[in-house]
């Protein structure tokens, strides 16, 4: 599969966030000494591994729409 190229059929519902998902996913999988294929492949990756990284950036968007929540209802 090219880089960049995605066979998911889910759609973003904000199309300006794919750069912010891919930088976040990125981050955590740095943080979980996980490396991400340089090419776009991921075919070779352990699924422990794509899941543990799934998983966290799930934790850190629920995280995130928390704080987003708690600070609108503390105005």
């Amino acid at each position: 599969m090219a880089q960049g190229q995605n066979r998911s059929s889910n759609s973003l519902v904000v199309p300006q966030a794919n750069a912010a998902l891919d930088q976040l996913k990125y981050e955590v999988a740095q943080e979980l000494g996980i490396q991400i294929p340089q090419d776009g492949y991921y075919g070779f990756m352990a699924t422990r591994d794509t899941g543990a990284i799934g998983g966290h950036i799930t934790r850190r968007l629920v995280q995130i729409a928390e704080q987003q929540l708690a600070g609108q209802f503390s105005r």
